[in-house]
Formats: structure tokens, sequence, C-alpha cells
């Protein structure tokens, strides 16, 4: 099993993967989107193929006070839109998706804010934290999902 964070961003889309056993996420690059983010739908189902995903984890930029704003719908539409995306891949005849990993939406709050401090932890300058902080956000986000799962997994177990 192997999960995807995503980290939709204007400039780029942050991309993090976790190991098999979804215990950690590590970071997996960017997408240039130049403003629009839909931009990296293709690519994104490009890595989903590739990297045999079975569950994204999106994160949902909700407002602080935990409201849906103009972003988080947003990110509920690039959602949607890479569902009925990998449906029409796996009705590709040429090149069909084996597997349409679930979605998951995640509240993202603050995951910038996290991502910038495991930067400058890290001893990374801040000039270089730009084109790192996408896929650091995408990180957060991942293993905030993965420690849940694991939580959930530990409950159901003990």
């Amino acid at each position: 099993m192997v999960w995807l964070g995503v980290d939709l961003g204007d400039a780029r889309v942050g991309l993090a993967l976790s190991d098999p056993e979804l215990t950690l996420a590590h970071p997996a690059g960017n997408i240039q989107v130049y403003g629009d983010s839909f931009r990296a739908l293709d690519e994104v189902i490009d890595v989903i193929e590739d990297e045999s995903v079975d569950h994204v984890v999106v994160g949902l930029p909700l407002l602080l006070n935990g409201e849906a704003g103009k972003s988080a719908k947003k990110a509920r539409r690039w959602a949607a839109n890479l569902e009925k995306r990998m449906q029409a891949a796996a009705q590709d005849e040429s090149e069909p998706l084996n597997v349409i990993p679930t979605i998951e939406l995640v509240d993202e709050r603050l995951t910038t804010v996290t991502a910038h401090q495991q930067l400058f932890d890290a001893q990374i300058g801040g000039r270089r934290h730009r084109p790192m902080v996408d896929q650091q956000s995408a990180v957060v986000i991942l293993q905030t999902a993965l420690d849940r799962a694991e939580r959930y997994r530990g409950a159901i177990d003990g």
C-alpha cells in the first residue's frame, strides 16, 4: 500500500508519498501549475499509476474558524475532478488505470506554518524554502492522515 499526499497551491502542487507500511511520509516533488492547480491533474494521475497509489490525501484549506472558504471549495472541486479523471482513465482501453484510489480531504490549517518550521529546524535557509514548502506541506498533510489511520487501527486492534 502507498498513500499520496497533495498540497494544492497556486504556483506549485506539492506531493508526498508514504512508505508501504503506511508509517512515514516523504517529499515526492512539486508540479508547476502557474496559477491553476487543475493543470496538475494528469501528472498526479501519472504518479498514482507509477507508484501504485491506493489512497490520496488532499489538503483542505479551511479558514481558521473551521469554515470552508474559497480555497476549500476549490480543493473539493479539484478532488472531485481527480476522481472523475481517474474513473475515465480506468475506462481507457489503451492504458487503463488498474486501481482507483480512494480520495480523502484532510484539514490543513497551519500546515504551511508547520512546514516552514520543519524546514528551519532542518537548517534549510529561508530563500530555499519557497520551492520546498509545498512538498513539505504535502508531507505534513499525509503524515497527519497516516498518524490518524494508525491510531484508528490501534483502537480497533487494542
